[in-house]
């Protein structure tokens, strides 16, 4: 059953009951206690129908729009809680309701959560608003509005019981109330489009019929020509089956609520401004209005001295909630916005790093391809080097000296090689490759890179690698990468400490191969948080704070895992785990003497 057809059959079944409503209504006789019962059960259903189709748009992602029927369905409740009481006198104990019981106020706050549904606007396609301002701002307007309700309807009932004055006080605030709630959805049927334009014109028509029958019951009632069950109850009926029908609506098309307009980005642009702003103004609005009431009362209401005593009591007792709720209010506002202005100069401070970051990034390009080329155009001449020294090493009719010294230069210039291809290993800018690699090589091959720029003697770098390690399957120049920058941020640590060990180990570890590095150094402050990107404990200008941070993604994306704690002896420690490629097993013999065979674990 398509949509359409689904709402002409429920609009048709509600005319049908307005009709039979109708029928009851004039075939039995004024004041009867079968037309009494039909009225009030059938005015404690409407309700509870209106509900039902309210309540069916509750269940969505969005809480904005959430709140808003169920804020509208509180609306509908509180009448059914006042007509529950109507009908207990009427049914229950065989009496009419008193003129003035304190149950009319149930009534008038009927009104108030659908006021403040409406400052909701869930038509719009902005950020979800905090809980806590929209539980405070419906504090404040449900305690100005009883604040209203006492102030003017009040006094006489208990200060100068006066029914007549009861009555038009008390209809002059009801009404008001309902123009308000008329005039908003009226806006916010012209403010929107699309299919929020038909639902809002459904809520304009229900709530402007409920308007309308409440002024004529309450002329009707001064003219004694209300009773219950009468057509005078038709309109009120009819508004709120159309309540519900404007929620069976909403449900229908709730597709096409969730499609914003553009009419509702002009909209969210005009009012975003004002998000937070006009429910501050409104609260400073309903405080500063108590003493304008005060002064109103004092100077220009010549009323009885009771009434005026009861109201400027009224006014003081008021101005505590009140003030209270603004005071909270502006306080937790003012939280937030010191957090987000903390937010703020993070991000800007990040910004900048980012900036000065991408411009170190492009002279680090710039560099590397100049060291490229020169690497390679040394290269040419270390070639000619190594090929004279091999002739004159292997010559034997050279005399002892010169071919040890030939000898020496042939391994000075093969050393110098490897760490030329090594720099250029690290330089080069290729697409990532993962093969199986030796991690003993890629660490000894960071370590030769990080000896080149050693500053002092105070720091000395030993190695301890496994002779007999697994496989691992990488890119070699992306471990690299993350191996010289744990040598370099050790060695920056020790000599500014002036000095230190750095030991790196190798070992394996159940399905992993490990490696780690021990220093002397003073440690990190905060191990935690060596990861974050930005982070760094280094000088201004000396570090970005984005080298750990990368180093964290590599090794994630090679499945492994990188830590980071303090030693008990001092020092800072960093374990690289990476996953073994166990098929393979290389016999590798550990490159240095000083390696150990059984490294210790970390501390």
């Amino acid at each position: 059953m398509s949509s359409s057809k689904t709402i002409v059959r429920m609009a048709g079944t509600w005319l049908v009951f307005l009709l039979v409503y109708s029928i009851v209504s004039l075939s039995l006789p004024r004041g009867s206690h079968g037309l009494t019962a039909f009225g009030d059960l059938s005015q404690c259903l409407v309700p509870i129908i209106a509900n039902a189709g309210l309540l069916l748009n509750a269940g969505t992602p969005q809480w904005r729009r959430n709140l808003f029927w169920m804020l509208l369905a509180m609306g509908c409740t509180l009448w059914m809680i006042g007509q529950f009481q109507w009908t207990y006198y009427e049914l229950y104990l065989h009496r009419a309701m008193p003129d003035n019981d304190p149950i009319d106020i149930v009534f008038f706050l009927r009104g108030i959560p659908i006021m403040a549904a409406l400052a909701l606007r869930p038509h719009l396609s902005r950020g979800e608003m905090r809980l806590r301002f929209g539980y405070l701002d419906f504090a404040l307007l449900l305690t100005w509005w009883i604040f209203l309700y006492i102030f003017i309807v009040l006094p006489w009932m208990y200060a100068v019981p006066s029914l007549a004055e009861y009555n038009y006080n008390y209809i002059l605030l009801h009404n008001t109330e309902n123009i308000v709630i008329v005039g908003g959805f009226g806006y916010l049927w012209l403010r929107s489009s699309g299919a929020w334009r038909a639902v809002y014109a459904h809520l304009f028509g229900a709530s402007a019929m409920y308007m309308l029958s409440s002024l004529t019951i309450n002329i009707a009632l001064e003219f004694n020509l209300y009773y219950t069950g009468s057509l005078y109850d038709l309109p009120m009926v009819a508004s709120f089956l159309w309540f519900a029908l404007a929620g069976a609506v909403a449900y229908q098309r709730r597709a096409a609520l969730d499609a914003p307009s553009e009419n509702d980005f002009g909209a969210e642009s005009d009012s975003s401004r004002g998000e937070s702003v006009v429910p501050a103004r409104l609260a400073m609005a309903a405080v500063i209005s108590l003493p304008l009431f005060a002064i109103f009362t004092l100077r220009y209401a010549h009323q009885n001295p009771a009434v005026r005593d009861f109201r400027l009591m009224t006014v003081l007792i008021a101005s505590i909630p009140l003030a209270l709720l603004l005071f909270v209010r502006t306080y937790l506002a003012d939280a937030d916005r010191t957090r987000l202005l903390s937010q703020s100069e993070r991000s800007v401070e990040n910004l900048q790093r980012l900036q000065a970051q991408i411009v170190q990034s492009e002279k680090l390009v710039s560099l590397g391809q100049l060291a490229a080329g020169a690497a390679h155009e040394i290269n040419n001449p270390l070639t000619a080097i190594l090929g004279f020294s091999d002739l004159l090493a292997d010559d034997t009719t050279l005399p002892e000296k010169a071919r040890s010294t030939a000898s020496k230069i042939r391994d000075q210039a093969r050393r110098t090689k490897t760490l030329v291809g090594n720099l250029l290993s690290f330089a080069r800018q290729v697409p990532t490759e993962r093969t199986l690699l030796d991690i003993n090589t890629v660490v000894t091959n960071a370590v030769q890179l990080r000896y080149l720029d050693l500053r002092t003697g105070t720091v000395r770098i030993e190695l301890q690698l496994e002779s007999v390690l697994p496989g691992v399957r990488g890119d070699g120049n992306q471990l690299m990468q993350v191996f010289f920058n744990m040598i370099s941020n050790a060695v920056d640590a020790m000599e500014a400490a002036e000095g230190g060990v750095l030991t790196i180990k190798t070992m394996r570890d159940r399905a992993y191969v490990v490696v780690l590095f021990l220093d002397s150094g003073p440690g990190i402050k905060e191990p935690h948080r060596v990861f974050d990107p930005f982070y760094t404990t280094k000088p201004v200008g000396k570090g970005t704070g984005l080298g750990l941070s990368i180093c964290f993604g590599i090794v994630q994306e090679h499945g492994g895992r990188i830590l980071c704690y303090n030693r008990q002896e001092g020092g800072a420690a960093f374990r690289v785990e990476l996953p073994a490629v166990l098929a393979v097993m290389p016999t590798k013999e550990a490159q240095l003497a000083g390696a150990s065979s059984n490294p210790l674990k970390p501390s």
